[in-house]
């Protein structure tokens, strides 16, 4: 394993902590898991969100090679993915909870 796949899987991880607490403030939005409305919580995944896709965009910008090379590649877009997902989750929350007021 190269410090390259090293770096992709930690962004990953990142990634999927913020579709995490997205998800979990967004079912306690609805109601399904507790109360409230989560509002803090929710800006706090987006920025882990964003910082999981800068960090995604940068290291795939900075890999040289193709994919199967060891660069994490995958992983770098994987990650992207990721952090979308928990903006769009966690944006979805702030919707909810604009309402609620």
């Amino acid at each position: 394993m190269t410090i390259e796949q090293l770096k992709a899987i930690v962004v990953v991880v990142i990634g999927l902590i913020s579709v995490g607490i997205s998800g979990l403030v967004l079912t306690r939005s609805i109601g399904l898991f507790g109360n409230g409305n989560g509002r803090n919580w929710s800006i706090v995944a987006i920025v882990i969100a964003v910082f999981s896709i800068y960090v995604g965009g940068r290291h795939l910008f900075d890999a040289t090679g193709f994919f199967g090379t060891g660069y994490g590649q995958a992983g770098s877009i994987v990650s992207i993915v990721l952090g979308l997902i928990g903006v769009v989750l966690a944006c979805l929350t702030l919707v909810r909870s604009r309402r609620a007021c």
